[in-house]
This record gives structure tokens, C-alpha cells and sequence, in this order.
């Protein structure tokens, strides 16, 4: 139950004064709506954890305020009781209130709170809940500005951990590719891929890997990254005479290249590297044009040893990445569909 009203002249004045600073950004909002406002939202929640510390309001403080606001300002919902006690959880966790910061924390405080009135508001609350530390939340910040992802994107991204995973395939870029290709080629991996979008059968095989894969196609897509376009699957290429299939064929826009996809569900083994390579060179000489950087090759395969892997990129001249992927879900051996497969049915046709 909140408690007495407060109606001493210090609350009042610090009411008023919020009130003229909300009208001045209004104002000023019809120029720059994001920034201006959750500037103002910032120091509000400053202002909010100062005077919980200065003054005794008691537990009914955030609550008056918010009627009082929204007595105001009817419309705006950034006064609601909740979003009030988010601005305040949003101020505190990047300022640490009340403990002492060393200076490499206060650096990165520093470099992130202009970035984050730059996203919209409810971005910022789906970081501070799911992020455990202002590293994760600065890589967050930075990854919605870069790619402008939505906030329904930007909680996927967050609840699959992709914190841990962006960039993190063992590569040869930096010895295949000029430096600023190679960084911008290295971020668009994962390891591992999580593709637990899937319900695969036990012991399945590469085949119904990629059927699952391209039946999902759109979230297959998402978890790719920003700029990855599909060409087609089982991609078939004509090389002096003879017949080779793709198993998945991207074009990447920002980096402006080819990227072969090979699927493997088992362990890596050496000889995958010379099969991807062959790949890639494959699509530089049929199909690249004179306007595309070189083309990429990624293998995802279902499990790896990191040391046996860079091994096998070490004299590799084409620009590879090696990484897993991860399933949440698979199904018992028995589990079949109740509806025949295209093999069942022609079988049964041709004993009639």
C-alpha cells in the first residue's frame, strides 16, 4: 500500500522542475524524438536514485510520482509505475550507484551512454533485464545501432547467447583476405550456429539437415546475420565438363561476395577443408563477376576439434570458416511422420 502523501516544498519544486524539462523536450522531441527524449529519461532516473538517497519519501515515492506525472501529461506512457521503476533499474546499471566504479568501468560507462539514446526505449529495458554485465549490453547497443534490428530480433539474438557466439568461427581470413575484408568477413560467423528452430530425428543425415533447414528458411536466415541472401540449395555448378552440387549458396551485400554453406552432421575431419576450397574456387571462376570480392566458404559441422581445424586451414589459400551447430531438440529413432515420404509412395506404385 503506498504510504503517506508527500507534500513537502523540496518534492514540490523537484515536481515543477520536471514538468518545465518534459515540456522543453517535447519541444525539442519534434526534432530528434529518441535522443532528446531518453536523454531525458536518463537524467530523470538519475534524478529518481539522488532523491531516494537525499530524502525520506518512503515506499509510496515512485508511485505519487507517477500519478502526478501522469496527471500532467496523460498521454505520455513513459510516466506509468513501471516504466518509472525501469528507468531507474536503466540508470543503475550502467552507473553501478552506490558502489565504487573503477576507471575502466567508468571508460566504458562513458563510451556507452550516448549510444544509448540512439535506440529506442524499450530496446534499452530488454538489455538491461536479459544482459548480465555492461559488456554484453555495450556489444547489444552496438549490434541494434549497426543493423537495426527490432526488439523482437534484438531478445532472440540476447536469449540464444549470441554475445558468446558472434564472430567466434576459427577462420583463415586474416592470411586469405585484405585486413578490413577479413575483419568484416569474421563478424558475420558464428560458432556455435544454434539451429534450435529444428526437431531432428535421432541419427539423421546431412540431407534431412538441410530439407529442415530450407523448410525454415527464414529463421535459418536470421540466425545467419544481417546482409546473408539465399541463391539456392544443392547449387549446381558445370566445371570442365563435370556436374558438382552446393549444399547452400548466400550472397553476402555488405560484404559484397559469394558464401558457400556446406552442412556436415559429424565430427570435422581434414578433408572437408580441400572439398569447401574447391568450392569456392568453383564459384570465383564460373560465377563471381569482376564487381565481387572473393568468395567465402563456411562449413557447420556437428561437432569439432578446435586444434585439429586451424591445422587444417593453415595451408589453405581460400578464405574458410570452420564452426558447430548446436539442436535442442531430437526426436526418438522411431518417430516417423504419419504421412509416407515421395520414396514410400513411387516404391509402392512400382510393386503395382
Amino acid at each position: 500500500m503506498p504510504s503517506t502523501k508527500i507534500v513537502t516544498t523540496e518534492y514540490k519544486k523537484w515536481l515543477h522542475e520536471i514538468k518545465q524539462k518534459f515540456q522543453s523536450s517535447q519541444i525539442k522531441a519534434s526534432i530528434a524524438v529518441n535522443t532528446t527524449l531518453l536523454e531525458f529519461y536518463w537524467n530523470l532516473g538519475n534524478d529518481i536514485v539522488e532523491k531516494q538517497k537525499v530524502h525520506k519519501w518512503g515506499s509510496g515515492f515512485l508511485e505519487q510520482l507517477s500519478r502526478d506525472l501522469l496527471e500532467e501529461f496523460p498521454d505520455i506512457k513513459g510516466f506509468s509505475l513501471s516504466n518509472l521503476q525501469y528507468i531507474r533499474r536503466w540508470f543503475l546499471f550502467y552507473t553501478n550507484s552506490g558502489t565504487s566504479c573503477c576507471a575502466n568501468e567508468i571508460e566504458k560507462m562513458e563510451q556507452l551512454v550516448p549510444q544509448l539514446f540512439l535506440i529506442p526505449l524499450g530496446h534499452n529495458f530488454v538489455i538491461i533485464s536479459k544482459c548480465k554485465d555492461i559488456d554484453e549490453a555495450l556489444y547489444y547497443v552496438n549490434n541494434t545501432l549497426k543493423h537495426g534490428i527490432s526488439r523482437n530480433v534484438l531478445i532472440h539474438q540476447i536469449e540464444t547467447n549470441l554475445y558468446a557466439r558472434d564472430g567466434k568461427a576459427i577462420t583463415n581470413f586474416e592470411t586469405t583476405l585484405p585486413p578490413l575484408q577479413s575483419d568484416l568477413a569474421k563478424e558475420i560467423t558464428k560458432d556455435p550456429y544454434n539451429f534450435d528452430f529444428l526437431s531432428m530425428r535421432e541419427n539423421y543425415q546431412e540431407k534431412e539437415l538441410e530439407d529442415a533447414l530450407c523448410e525454415n528458411i527464414t529463421k535459418f536466415l536470421l540466425e545467419l546475420g544481417s546482409g546473408f541472401a539465399f541463391v539456392g540449395r544443392q547449387y549446381k555448378l558445370l566445371v570442365g565438363g563435370d556436374e558438382f552440387k552446393i549444399d547452400l549458396l548466400f550472397y553476402h551485400i555488405k560484404l559484397k561476395c559469394y558464401v558457400v554453406v556446406e552442412l556436415k552432421a559429424v565430427e570435422f575431419k581434414p578433408e572437408f577443408t580441400g572439398k569447401l576450397s574447391f568450392y569456392t574456387s568453383a564459384i570465383d571462376g564460373e560465377l563471381k563477376s569482376a564487381n565481387d570480392n572473393p568468395t567465402i566458404g563456411i562449413l557447420i559441422c556437428k561437432s569439432k576439434n578446435n586444434i585439429v581445424v586451424e591445422y587444417a586451414l593453415k595451408d589453405i589459400n581460400k578464405p574458410l570458416g570452420i564452426s558447430e551447430y548446436e539442436l535442442t531438440e531430437i526426436l526418438p529413432k522411431e518417430y516417423k511422420s504419419s504421412l509416407p515420404t515421395i520414396e514410400e509412395i513411387e516404391a509402392e506404385l512400382d510393386e503395382k
